[in-house]
């Protein structure tokens, strides 16, 4: 069996999962998350746990622990939520959230409008920091990636997009 469809899901307080043939929806403070199970793969809720069991040991064991790996991350969505910080590196690069829009300066001859996705929230504490939040972790990372690839950073000056954190390392220019 796969080592990580082995470990159970625990549900904490106030986290409750609802098990159909074809799907697992997990609900909690924060809202509510569905999953489609894989042919092959089944959930089975024991006490405040989920397990995962799957039938046939070719392609379903890899997809129990990808199933495994979702529900997971479901969970902590629902009751913590995710969020990721990108920073604005350059003169004159600002970032303001104007209702469902996300208003990105970063040097083109225009202003870019980036318009903000159906459950997720995006702020801007200052004009050069923007964090995404929300509670499905794909969806918040893709919103990120999306956000950073319109002016990645780059590596002569370390100018563009970047995640907090990110280490850009930067070349040498040319030498006369």
């Amino acid at each position: 069996m796969s080592r990580i469809a082995k470990a159970p899901v625990n549900l904490p307080q106030g986290v409750t999962a609802t098990i159909a043939p074809e799907s697992v929806t997990i609900k909690g403070a924060k809202g509510s998350l569905s999953i489609p199970l894989t042919r092959g793969v089944t959930v089975v809720q024991a006490d405040k746990h989920l397990e995962i069991k799957y039938t046939d040991p070719g392609l379903s064991r890899t997809q129990a622990g990808a199933t495994r790996a979702h529900l997971a991350n479901m969970v902590v969505g629902v009751t913590k939520g995710y969020e990721k910080k990108l920073e604005l590196v350059g003169v004159g690069y600002r970032a303001a959230v104007q209702g469902k829009v996300l208003n990105l300066t970063l040097g083109f001859s225009h202003p870019v409008n980036y318009p903000i996705p159906e459950g997720i929230t995006i702020e801007a504490p200052s004009v050069t920091e923007v964090i995404i939040k929300g509670i499905d972790r794909q969806k918040v990372g893709q919103v990120a990636a999306e956000i950073r690839d319109i002016r990645p950073p780059e590596p002569y000056k370390g100018k563009g997009v970047k995640y907090a954190g990110e280490q850009i390392t930067l070349k040498e220019g040319k030498k006369k």
